[in-house]
């Protein structure tokens, strides 16, 4: 590995080379079959648009294998390449859609992205070309003033989900709609240690649309370690240690099952099964901070004893 042999600036660099070249070559290749796509919707051109997308998430895994020598994998249940998912996350950093992205055992993650994202080139143009849902929050303010923006979100979002029927797909919701940081934390007090408050609305679209067709829903937890708490700028030093991901396979049961939108007793519910799982979220991150701070030698005499 490079990082066992280069200074950390030029692993950084070089890793940041891969990353940046991977994203404009098949963000370009994306977008410009996804404009040939508009023209002549057929089969071929998908086929050759995920193909384009699946070389993007390699060229990921590449980046990621330059630049972290520690990218530890923990999952409790099995994958299928050939099925569907919901993956829920938290949000650590921009990094989580590369680390997602780059696993293989996911068939074609697409993401749940802000609106915003939609004119930043190469990643909003990419994501519209593979027909992911942008997310735009209506405020109630905004709804009084114009009623038609009600709903607005679920369309998009039920419109989006339907063109993934075709394709084994992995659909990417980070449940806390930003990504967490100490003064989001402080601004929202937060009653989760290591965790913005989840918000339920995207889960409970997704799984509205295309609940009978996933096969699973996949509870993500990611946890970075580097110099220091900006995982980027660790990645691009030459300083990001290491990364965990957990990926705990779980049923989808009937009572996940509802129309968020019109009835409120199924919200009600299903906000606290989400809560629920962030509660549980937030006590596994601890664990895991807890063993990484540990010396090596604590956690081999702890393994040990297990």
């Amino acid at each position: 590995m490079l990082k066992k042999w280069l200074p950390n600036w030029l692993n950084g660099l070089i890793v940041g080379c891969v990353l940046f070249t991977n994203l404009i070559i098949f963000g370009v290749l994306v977008l410009l079959l996804g404009l040939v796509k508009l023209l002549l919707p057929i089969h071929a051109v998908n086929r050759l648009l995920h193909s384009a997308y699946r070389g993007w998430c390699n060229g990921n895994r590449l980046g990621l294998w330059l630049g972290c020598p520690d990218i530890k994998i923990d999952v409790k249940g099995d994958l299928n390449s050939k099925s569907w998912y919901l993956l829920i996350c938290n949000h650590m950093s921009w990094l989580d859609i590369t680390v997602l992205s780059s696993m293989h055992a996911l068939p074609a993650p697409k993401f749940f992205l802000k609106d915003d994202l939609k004119y930043v080139p190469f990643i909003g143009t990419g994501a519209w070309a593979m027909g992911m849902p942008f997310m735009k929050r209506v405020s109630k303010a905004q709804i009084a003033k114009n009623p038609k923006l009600k709903g607005l979100d679920i369309e998009r979002t039920k419109n989006s989900c339907r063109n993934f029927r075709n394709h084994p797909t992995t659909i990417i919701n980070f449940v806390e709609g930003t990504r967490y940081t100490p003064a989001k934390h402080a601004q929202q007090q937060s009653p989760f240690k290591h965790l913005l408050k989840p918000k339920a609305g995207g889960i409970a679209f997704a799984l509205e649309v295309l609940g009978t067709q996933f096969d699973a829903m996949l509870n993500t937890s990611l946890v970075y370690s580097g110099k220091s708490d900006h995982v980027c700028r660790n990645l691009l030093k030459g300083e990001l240690d290491s990364i965990h991901v957990s990926i705990d396979v779980m049923a989808i049961t009937d009572t996940m099952l509802g129309s968020y939108q019109t009835d409120e007793a199924f919200k009600a519910n299903f906000q606290q099964y989400v809560n629920d799982l962030w509660v549980a979220k937030d006590k596994q991150l601890a664990g895991i901070y807890a063993q990484q701070a540990m010396p090596d030698a604590q956690i081999s005499k702890e393994a040990k004893t297990l």
